[in-house]
This record gives structure tokens, C-alpha cells and sequence, in this order.
């Protein structure tokens, strides 16, 4: 989710016609833009290659800002792009994707109030005693309203997007090919189990009866821990396209970048606990860690758990290959790493031997904060630019494109997610100490 939001509302496309048509408008727009920039390339005398014509920054402009007005799909698809498989892309479209992360818009207060009396009837309001129509965040796939119940329960309601649901699979399916078309994508890079999963995984992320499900099983998973705070579900008024929990206050976990160093590194502590737990004790991942998803609250100093939508449920043989994966990372081990990462499934058939160095040189350098010997200071550390950097230098390698699992992509989703989030806070966490007592069964 976003921050709170004041934009003004703008309607989603919510018929497959309007959606196909705006994305036409999109490839015709870029299309245009490449005419209009190879034209002033000429007239100053240079001959510019369709690469340079293709990546301005106004054809950046037109992608980002169409695929956030459609939402759904075609905004979640390029989120999953940017996010997964960001540094084996393109920089260029790394960077264009990458600012639909924060770029959702919010529906017009006439949608809103369709979509609810679909979903609750026209005396939908007899349940509240107040709600706001101005939504406290919005994102790809719906957006969230406060409310107060007629007994005056503080509630928060997530709200989809009309026509996300039905909308997916051709959406997903028509990014891919206007991505295809306009080269942004290399014709080798096989990214068809990428986008089979992003249209299983946003089924289930626009099915808000599965995440009430989530948030309920996270909250008997994390019931008397006192370091965590989650909403509940608020039964009778829940549907497929309507979530009803009570509202958490926190603060953003912003505010705890001038926080003393020690409540900074507590917090820091309790997400990579967090990660540990759901990796190997309850094997259950909540694969999403935008900043948002996420709330501080000084007063109790508890972390609230927002948003479980994209929660992925791992089986034992894949946890059992990371925990061996992991634990040789810790040991320097390069035979163990290989053997983990080959069954896991990081390597194609025809892999090169340059290339297989290369990924597990990357795992060496994510596996840095558990060779750490006690507190590892993610604010003082370039681990992030040089993954970053080894990532781009092997995604360069056009002989190089292979897609990991899409579990693997997942969980690589919520670990680089929590490394920059404790980079951001200049956190300090024995990561070592941590997966050790996970790693033997006995997290603390």
C-alpha cells in the first residue's frame, strides 16, 4: 500500500475493451515519442539506435503513467518486473517500472460508492456510523477507507478495483507483449513462469477472502507475542472484492530513522526474527515488504503487520534446501551453495560455467551478514550497491537470461526488501546469531 493519499480520484478502466484500448494508446504514444525524439537526434546529426529512442525519459513517463492508471495486472506486473527480476533486466526498465511501487491513484468517490452497493446494497451506510470516501492509502490492486461500526469500533476497509479480478490474465498477458513489442524485454529472457504466477498470485491477492484467511492464520501464529500488533477481521461484512479489519495506529516506520540507535536496531531485529520464523518455523511468507506494510508504535513499541495478501506458503523440501543454502552461504561454502542452488532450481540446464560463478558469487555476497561475527551494520555497508552492481553486470550478459523459481523470486523479494529497510534505518542485527537458533530448530 501507499501512504496516505490526497490525489484526486481517477476512474479505473474496468472493461476489457477500455483496458486493451488504453494500453493501445500507450504503444502508439511510445511510438510517437520514439518518431519525435529520432527526428531531433537526426536533425543534429546523430543516427540513434531504437534502444536510445525507446528509453527516453517521456516514454518512461507514458509507461509508468498508464500501467498506474489501469492498476491491477498491468501495475502489478511491471511491481513483480521491477521488484523479482530487477537487476536481470534492463536498468532502463528497472527504473520505469520501478515507479509504479508508489504511483497508484485512487478512484473517484462515484466508483467507490458503485463498487459498495454491489458488494453491501444501496443501505450499505446503515453499518457505519461514520466513513471517509477520502482513502488513507491506495495500490495496485484496491485502496483503504477509515470507518467507525455503530458500536464504535475504529475500522479500516479495503475496497477493490472494479474489474481487477476478471481483468488479470489479459492484462498480464497484454503488458508482456507490449513489453515484447517495444524491446524493453530481451526476446531470450523466458519470463512465461513469472508471469504464470504473477496472474495465480493476484488471483489470490484480489480474492480478499483468502487474505482475511492469511491475516487470521498470522494472528494465531503470532497470538501472545508481544512485540506484534495485526489488525483483526471484522466478520459479517467481508467479501471477495470487500476486506473489514479493525484499524491499527502506528506510526511509518520512517519516523525511526532519527530514533536512538538501540530502538532502531530492536525493530531491525524483530523483521529479520520475523523472516526466520516464517521461513523455517511456520513456513508460511508474507512476500511483500513494502514500507507501508508496516507500523510502529512508540507507545507499546510493537510492530504492526499490515497487508497479507501476498503471504506464499513454502513446502519442507524448499526450506530444507534454503536452510542448506543459507547455512553454507554462512560457511563460505561454495560446493554447498552450488548443490543447494542447483536444487532449488537457480540454474538452467545449459548454464555456463562463467555464469554459474557469477550467481553464486551473488549468493556469497548476500550471505555477507551471516559470516558477520555479532551486529551488522546494514546503515555503514555497501551490500546493496555491489549485489546490485554484480546483478546488472551478469544481467548485461545477454547469453545469461534464465528466471529463478518463482517461489525463489518471492522469498529474494522480502529479503533485499528487509535489507534496504534496515539500510534505511541504520540498523545494526547479529543476522548470524539469528539463523543459527533458527537453523537448529529453536528460534528465539
Amino acid at each position: 500500500m501507499t501512504t496516505p493519499t490526497t490525489k484526486a480520484g481517477t476512474a479505473v478502466p474496468s472493461s476489457r475493451i477500455s483496458r486493451l484500448a488504453r494500453l493501445g494508446s500507450l504503444a502508439s504514444g511510445v511510438a510517437g515519442g520514439m518518431l519525435a525524439e529520432g527526428l531531433r537526434q537526426l536533425a543534429q546529426g546523430r543516427r540513434p539506435s531504437v534502444g536510445e529512442l525507446l528509453l527516453t525519459p517521456a516514454n518512461a513517463r507514458r509507461v509508468a503513467d498508464q500501467l498506474a492508471q489501469l492498476r491491477g495486472a498491468a501495475m502489478k506486473v511491471g511491481q513483480l518486473l521491477s521488484m523479482d527480476a530487477g537487476d536481470l533486466l534492463p536498468p532502463e526498465l528497472s527504473q520505469i517500472l520501478a515507479r509504479l511501487r508508489a504511483d497508484a491513484q485512487p478512484m473517484p468517490m462515484s466508483q467507490l460508492v458503485t463498487v459498495l452497493e454491489a458488494n453491501w446494497g444501496k443501505d450499505w451506510t446503515q453499518h457505519f456510523s461514520r466513513f471517509s470516501f477520502t482513502p488513507m492509502a491506495a495500490a495496485s490492486i484496491g485502496q483503504v477507507h477509515a470507518a467507525e461500526a455503530l458500536d464504535g469500533r475504529r475500522l479500516a476497509i479495503k475496497v477493490q478495483y472494479p474489474g481487477i479480478a476478471r481483468s488479470i490474465s489479459s492484462d498480464v498477458d497484454n503488458v508482456a507483449t507490449l513489453l515484447r513489442l517495444s524491446g524493453l524485454l530481451p526476446a531470450s529472457l523466458d519470463i512465461a513462469p513469472l508471469l504464470d504466477e504473477a496472474k495465480r498470485q493476484l488471483h489470490d491477492e484480489a480474492d480478499y477472502l483468502k487474505e482475511a484467511a492469511h491475516l487470521r492464520h498470522y494472528r494465531s501464529l503470532l497470538a501472545g507475542n508481544p512485540d506484534f500488533t495485526l489488525p483483526e477481521v471484522v466478520e459479517g461484512l467481508g467479501t471477495t472484492n470487500v476486506l473489514v479489519m479493525s484499524r491499527v495506529e502506528g506510526q511509518s516506520l520512517d519516523t525511526l530513522e532519527a530514533a536512538p540507535q538501540a530502538e532502531r536496531d530492536r525493530v531491525a531485529h524483530l523483521l529479520f526474527e520475523l523472516l526466520f520464523n516464517e521461513i523455517f518455523a511456520f513456513r508460511h511468507v508474507q512476500t511483500d515488504p513494502n514500507l507501508a506494510n508496516y507500523l510502529y508504535d512508540p507507545a507499546s513499541r510493537r510492530l504492526v503487520l499490515l497487508d497479507f495478501g501476498a503471504t506464499r506458503r513454502f513446502d519442507a523440501a524448499l526450506v530444507e534446501a534454503y536452510r542448506r543454502l543459507l547455512g553454507a552461504g554462512m560457511a563460505g561454502d561454495r560446493a554447498g551453495l552450488d548443490a543447494a542452488a542447483s536444487e532449488i532450481g537457480y540454474f538452467g540446464a545449459e548454464i555456463e560455467d562463467r555464469h554459474r560463478r557469477l550467481v553464486l558469487d551473488i549468493f556469497v555476497q548476500a550471505c555477507e551478514p551471516l559470516r558477520h561475527e555479532g551486529l551488522y551494520d546494514f546503515g555503514r555497508s555497501s551490500l546493496a550497491q555491489r549485489m546490485r552492481d554484480a546483478g546488472m553486470q551478469l544481467g548485461t550478459d545477454r547469453d545469461f537470461w534464465h528466471t529463478p523459481p518463482v517461489d525463489a523470486l518471492f522469498l529474494h523479494r522480502k529479503i533485499g526488501g528487509l535489507y534496504l529497510l534496515a539500510a534505511r534505518l541504520g540498523a545494526r542485527v547479529d543476522i548470524r546469531g539469528l539463523f543459527l537458533r533458527h537453523a537448529a530448530g529453536s528460534p528465539g
